[in-house]
């Protein structure tokens, strides 16, 4: 990028990233993975500021590793082994992908707010501007992105 002294900055379309920035960590479900992720998901966010220049605003990101937590948190409570957190963002979205083995597709329940737990899927598409899930051969795939312009999905 060009900067002027009166500190406006010009893209040249030269210094902007070509690819999406990419990052997967694996977890074997023992205690702490939970945590791990939102750390791994937080300096995530970091390096997309850095390097795509993203606006990640306090509570986007607050938003961002609540979908990691939930996602994360079904695939460890729901999967006989170790899941795959990855991570696929730029300057506009980031995608949260995670991988397990169990082949049961989550379900989302009605809203009912005397309902103990279940409400992970809930929040997530409360947050995300698109979710989708699909069996893969060793278990489940589900994808949730999150818009960083800090704007509401429509339901």
């Amino acid at each position: 990028m060009i900067e002027h002294l009166d500190g406006a900055v010009i893209p040249t379309g030269f210094d902007v990233p070509v690819e999406p920035l990419w990052r997967a960590a694996h977890y074997t479900g023992e205690p702490g993975c939970i945590a791990e992720a939102r750390a791994f998901a937080a300096g995530f966010l970091e390096q997309l500021r850095t390097e795509w220049c993203a606006d990640v605003g306090r509570r986007t990101e607050g938003e961002l590793l609540l979908v990691v937590s939930e996602l994360v948190t079904n695939a460890d409570r729901h999967s006989d082994g170790p899941y795959i957190l990855e991570l696929e963002g730029t300057d506009t979205s980031v995608a949260v992908v995670v991988y397990d083995s169990s082949a049961a597709l989550p379900r989302r329940f009605p809203k009912d707010p005397q309902r103990i737990g279940r409400h992970g899927l809930e929040i997530v598409h409360a947050l995300a501007a698109e979710i989708a899930v699909e069996r893969v051969p060793v278990g489940k795939r589900v994808r949730a992105v999150i818009g960083l312009s800090g704007e509401r999905p429509t339901p």
